[in-house]
Order: C-alpha cells, then sequence, then structure tokens
C-alpha cells in the first residue's frame, strides 16, 4: 500500500535542496490483522503542524518513517474479537493514533499520554491497522471530510480541561492555525467573554471572526500589551492559551495573564528555547498558574459528540484537498502558511 513518508530528515525549509526534509510515496505491506484489530480503509488524512517537525527530525526517527495521525475512514475488516465494542464492517470511523499498553505505571495512574510501551500505526496511507480500543465511530452527521478532524479537536477539548474556563472569563487565544481557530469556537461554546485571537495572518482572523471570536489582535503591528489591557480594562485575560509555538509570543502572553488566571502552552516549541520567567512577578505576585498539554487520551468520545457542531468549513477548500499521490505539493501548501488546514485524499469514496 502507499504511505506518505519522511524519506529524507532535516528542515523542511530549508533553502538547500540536498540538506532539505522531504516527503515521498513509499510502498509498505498492510500491517497483519490481530484477532481485537480492526483494518480501516483511510478516506482522509490531514496535515498536522508536528508533521515537518518530525520530518526534520523531532523524535530522531531514521527514513522512511510513515506519517499521519487525522484521519478517517471506513472499517473493511475486523479481528475475530474486535466487535464487542459494537464496531462493525462498513463503519465510518475516527480514532486516536495512539496504542497504549493499559498496564504501565502511567497507564494505571491515568497518565496514558506518558505510556512508555505506546504503539503508533501512521495513517497518511491507503490503509491503517488499529487496535479496536483506539477506533472511535463518526455520527451520521458528519462527514468523513470532517471527520479526519476528530483528533485536533480533541486537543481542544483538552485544552478546555487543562485551562479551566469558566463561563464569563475573559480568554485570549494566540496563534490563528487549526488548533487556535478550533480552540477559539471551544472557548465561544464555554462562555468565554473578550475573545480574542493574537494572529498576524489577515484571512485567519477574518475567519476566526466568522466564528465568534469578538476582537483580533495582530502581533506584529500593533501593540499586543496595550490592546490586550485595552480589551480587558486594565485586568489581563483570565485564560491565555499559546498555540503559535513561536518563542516571542511565549514571552509576549505573559503580562497579558491575569492575577489568579491560567496561561497554557500548547504548541511544541522548539527545544532548545527556555522561556524567560520572572517568578515573584508571575508565580508569587500574581499567582499564575502556568501549564501546558501534551496529547489527549480520554478525551476522544467527548470530541466525536462535539464534531456536528464545529464549524470547519475553513479547513476544507477544494484547493486545500490533495490526493495522495500529490503529498509533496500538499506539505508544500502546507508550509506556505497560505492555508490553514491542508488534508490529503488518501481514498476517494462515493459521496464524500
Amino acid at each position: 500500500m502507499r504511505v506518505v513518508c519522511g524519506v529524507t530528515v532535516g528542515n523542511m525549509k530549508e533553502p538547500d535542496e540536498t540538506k532539505r526534509g522531504k516527503v515521498g510515496i513509499v510502498d509498505f505491506p498492510v500491517k497483519e490483522l490481530g484477532p481485537e484489530d480492526v483494518k480501516i480503509k483511510v478516506a482522509y488524512c490531514s496535515i498536522c503542524g508536528s508533521d515537518p517537525h518530525i520530518v526534520g527530525g523531532a523524535f530522531g526517527l531514521q527514513p522512511p518513517f510513515g506519517l499521519g495521525h487525522e484521519m478517517s475512514g471506513v472499517i473493511v475488516e475486523m479481528g475475530e474479537r474486535a466487535g464487542d465494542t459494537g464496531l462493525k464492517i462498513g463503519d465510518r470511523v475516527s480514532g486516536n493514533f495512539l496504542k497504549y499498553c493499559g498496564s504501565c505505571y502511567y497507564c494505571t495512574t491515568g497518565l496514558q499520554e506518558y505510556c512508555t510501551n505506546a504503539g503508533n500505526e501512521p495513517c497518511m496511507a491507503e490503509y491503517v491497522v488499529w487496535h479496536k480500543s483506539q477506533v472511535v465511530k463518526l455520527p451520521d452527521n458528519c462527514s468523513l471530510l470532517n471527520g479526519c478532524l476528530l483528533e485536533p479537536l480533541s486537543i481542544g477539548t483538552r485544552i478546555m480541561d487543562r485551562s479551566n474556563i469558566k463561563a464569563g472569563d475573559r480568554v485570549l487565544v494566540s496563534g490563528g492555525g487549526p488548533i487556535g481557530l478550533i480552540t477559539c469556537q471551544l472557548f465561544k461554546k464555554f462562555g468565554a467573554t473578550s475573545l480574542t485571537l493574537s494572529e498576524p495572518n489577515a484571512e485567519r482572523c477574518r475567519i476566526a471572526k466568522s466564528i465568534g471570536v469578538d476582537y483580533t489582535i495582530n502581533p506584529i503591528t500593533d501593540d499586543l500589551l496595550a490592546k490586550g489591557m485595552e480589551i480587558t480594562n486594565g485586568l489581563g485575560y483570565d485564560v491565555i492559551v499559546e498555540v503559535s509555538g513561536v518563542p516571542s509570543a511565549a514571552q509576549a502572553v505573559l503580562p497579558l495573564t491575569a492575577k489568579g488566571g491560567t496561561l497554557l502552552y500548547e504548541a511544541m516549541f522548539p527545544n532548545e528555547y527556555e522561556l524567560p520567567l520572572n517568578l515573584y512577578e508571575y508565580i508569587y505576585s500574581r499567582e499564575i498558574t502556568i501549564t501546558g498539554t501534551y496529547c489527549s487520551h480520554y478525551n476522544f468520545q467527548r470530541s466525536v459528540q462535539l464534531l456536528p457542531e464545529m464549524d470547519f468549513s475553513a479547513f476544507s477548500g477544494k484547493e486545500q484537498i490533495f490526493d495522495i499521490s500529490d503529498c509533496e505539493a500538499a506539505f508544500a501548501a502546507h508550509l506556505s502558511g497560505k492555508y490553514p488546514k491542508i488534508i490529503i485524499r488518501c481514498n476517494p469514496f462515493d459521496g464524500e
């Protein structure tokens, strides 16, 4: 089967082509179906902002290595013990790309995201075989195209949990990529006020306004601190989520956090970046809670209930969907920053 792989490790934006990280199609055999496994014919797999980081060597993988973890598809084969969850052949599904062992220290203490034996079967491919515990059936009123966004939506619901958002809280989201825009929608549902997006891209700011964001600030041309304080009457934001992964943004949002507020860093920042932090000012004097998210592990069943209610129209324009054979062009489009989301069609399905 065809699998989109990292074929050369390196920065995908490297000007020197001989050093540039690259993706390509590699033929791999389909994983053997186990008794509790489900074989899925993949419909769509969207490119995550972490995928170029993986090609860049973030996890130390040796090429060729498969990519992709945001998928949707249809069950075409099942192991003999895979049906006890109610799944059946023909079901339209998505799910969690990670398979937890269930028996290590972290799995048995509610911290499955740190499972020491976690398996990962990449799904930017024509087929993927997952354990039944990873698979989530899509609602009838959710398309396969929107279904591939279940995993990023689960990150958004994880952010809601970690941010401890309360109705009426003033909220700032820094970064208008897919996670940022999804998070803005969820915050609005949770009753956020003065909902603000910090984002330099005018089109993404327009999208944000269309989904309920109250204010947008361009952090490059505007004074982010002054505008944020003006919006919040000098109090700052009760909840701030930084999802851009830009080190300068990580520093810029600190003074915008209200006393007693929560600042959550979600993005994959460069490993070598260290945040300068005045402990007296922010931790002692303001009692700010600083936290983060790594990945979601128990959010999928809740997230799938939200899928039909989400507005994903900005992520699924015709020019944002590429066939699997055009994976190089798809990644180029992703890296251009022109579109908030790029999706790869791994197999065609009637009506989709």
